[in-house]
């Protein structure tokens, strides 16, 4: 038996949707896994070179939950992992690493449960359900935690493409958690609001001129920008060359542009910028990915 796996980056909060929403993205990490006389994991891509190839890989980790979960214990198998996904980007590399260990323990089990049936366990895992969701369900993906559990609602949006720019900064998820101010004032509560409903609407509908108002946040990332060098260049540059709105990519330091066209141009133009800024930065121009995890079995 062979087992292969992919699953789609994520970007998070999208402005104001803090903790709250999610995107799929199509720059995928793969992983195949057959059985094996020990636990052997190799690795290549993003990462390669400081990720541990032993049993505290996050792949690995995930998929013994699911067992432990199911009253047994991880087999011995074979794992290659195939990253494109960078470290500590912004793009749900964790995120990716977890759904693509319960999807693969759930497909070594033989389960054909759907993928939503590993949401709790997911977000448990990795402690952020809007990079989960829709690295599970693919597409926009709403969030919400409260005393009955954990819902997740996909959104139908229209095709677009999206800009990824990725100074080369590190910027971990929990040190940018620390930037973020213990209490908002009400104002900003009641603004966070209405912008989050504005903007879930602009995405479905694909009103690229709403977007730029509805992209506007006061949570988050006016704290987490200005861990990044280079921002307000890039997010200029970006707004410049035609973007319709641009937002932190999760945690960061990644930015996320949206525009009806012009994508070229625009990561070109936030490329230049960082770079005036001292910083190189990497691009990519995406698609929303339609789908979330998807696994292939075949015949060993």
């Amino acid at each position: 038996m062979r087992i292969r796996v992919r699953v789609p980056a994520t970007t998070a909060n999208l402005g104001p949707g803090f903790d709250g929403m999610g995107l799929a993205l199509s720059l995928y990490n793969e992983i195949e896994a057959e059985p094996a006389s020990t636990l052997e994991v190799q690795i290549e891509g993003e990462g390669a070179d400081i990720l541990p190839c032993n049993a505290t890989h996050r792949v690995v980790q995930a998929a013994a939950a699911l067992f432990e979960r199911m009253g047994s214990s991880l087999p011995p198998m074979r794992l290659r992992c195939h990253n494109r996904i960078p470290l500590m980007s912004g793009l749900g590399s964790s995120a990716a690493a977890v759904v693509g260990g319960l999807a693969l323990a759930q497909a070594w089990m033989g389960r054909l449960d759907p993928p939503e049936t590993l949401l709790e366990l997911a977000a448990a895992l990795e402690g952020h359900p809007d990079n989960v969701a829709p690295a599970l369900l693919g597409g926009l993906v709403v969030v919400a935690q409260d005393e009955d559990g954990l819902t997740a609602v996909r959104v139908p949006i229209p095709p677009m493409r999206i800009v990824l720019a990725l100074p080369e900064v590190k910027v971990s998820t929990e040190m940018a958690r620390r930037l973020l101010p213990p209490h908002l004032p009400l104002s900003d509560v009641v603004y966070q609001i209405g912008h989050v409903a504005l903007l879930v609407h602009a995405l479905r509908e694909g009103d690229w001129k709403l977007l730029s108002r509805a992209m506007r946040d006061r949570l988050h990332e006016p704290y987490r920008a200005r861990w990044i060098p280079g921002y307000e260049r890039a997010v200029d540059a970006a707004r410049t060359a035609g973007a319709a709105g641009v937002c932190i990519s999760g945690s960061g330091p990644a930015l996320a542009a949206f525009a009806p066209e012009g994508h070229e141009a625009i990561a070109s133009a936030m490329e230049a910028a960082f770079k005036e800024a001292g910083v190189p930065a990497r691009t990519w121009i995406l698609e929303i990915a339609p789908e979330g995890v998807q696994v292939e079995i075949a015949p060993g």
